[in-house]
């Protein structure tokens, strides 16, 4: 089941004690699952983050991964990572706002605030289940196999440079496929990468919950290297793990829509950009000049506990 997607609402984030003002930007997400709920005696609607399903049954990706590495790294990991989110959101001004808003948010520059692990790990989970299907594995096909052989050099380079990626991302965290098409230094983070080029597949690695989502990047895939997402079918074989991931698990279907959607949102970029340059051109006020900011205070006595 590919993942759908929605356009997150621009907003400025500021947060006075740090000296931190998000800039008024749309992300691509992956929309999380939320139901609302009034609290017992209360008028109060409040978002509840809820633990989404894989997309297959837990037992699907044997032999490659077993039911009972997803009943513990799903069941267990993953679910306390969304419960330990709603707890620290309830009652705070993250609270209602999306995985993606509130990973933007708290990462701070990497001055990571409350509520960041529990909400990225949420997100890269849902992410890291639909990167899989039943019978994956193989190569991808289309303007995916394009790209990788143009930024690459050869399907079996980029294979090589992911596996390495994953292999050498020293202790818990992810490798990541991504599209990179933000051209300029991301004001949230520091850009990994600066570059003049734009368009173009780049592989990173990142620690513990962090994704690319910080740096402005578009994700297509990833490969969860936390020891809980293989030790028990590969002990400590990690390349062995990375190797079936590859071969055997990849949903390119999945990159690949995910590719096509990252493409139109960068498109939608430009033509943004193009229409705030001419207003200001012309002397215009840009509709984020015309906004009041919204003013977001992250509370920095939350709980940060997380899932070990």
């Amino acid at each position: 089941m590919a993942a759908t997607t929605s356009m997150v609402t621009s907003l400025t984030f500021t947060i006075p004690s740090l000296g931190l003002r998000l800039p008024t930007r749309s992300y691509p997400c992956l929309k999380p699952q939320r139901r609302f709920v009034r609290k017992a005696a209360s008028n109060v609607i409040t978002a509840t983050y809820e633990l989404k399903a894989p997309p297959y049954p837990l037992n699907a990706l044997e032999p490659h991964m077993s039911r009972e590495t997803l009943e513990y790294h799903w069941g267990k990991h993953h679910r306390t990572y969304v419960e330990n989110l709603n707890k620290q959101v309830v009652g705070t001004d993250l609270e209602g706002l999306s995985l993606e808003d509130i990973i933007i948010v708290t990462y701070n520059k990497g001055d990571i605030l409350p509520a960041f692990n529990n909400a990225a790990q949420a997100w890269n989970h849902d992410f890291f289940w639909e990167s899989m299907k039943p019978g994956g594995g193989g190569k991808p096909s289309g303007d995916l196999l394009d790209l990788i052989e143009r930024d690459f050099g050869s399907f079996e380079r980029f294979i090589e440079e992911f596996k390495a990626a994953a292999a050498t991302q020293f202790g818990s965290g992810w490798a990541w496929l991504a599209y990179k098409a933000n051209r300029l230094d991301v004001e949230n983070a520091v850009n990994p990468w600066p570059s003049e080029k734009d368009k173009e597949l780049v592989i990173v690695k990142s620690p513990n919950a962090v994704n690319p989502l910080v740096w402005d990047y578009f994700p297509l895939l990833t490969i969860d290297v936390w020891e809980h997402a293989y030790y028990l079918d590969f002990q400590n074989r990690r390349p062995d793990y990375i190797s079936v991931f590859m071969e055997k698990l990849v949903s390119w279907e999945t990159v690949n829509t995910r590719l096509e959607k990252a493409k139109a949102r960068a498109a939608e970029r430009e033509m943004e950009e193009e229409r705030r340059r001419k207003e200001e051109e012309e002397g215009k006020p840009t509709n984020e000049e015309e906004d009041d900011d919204l003013e977001m205070y992250v509370d920095n006595d939350n709980d940060d506990s997380e899932a070990e």
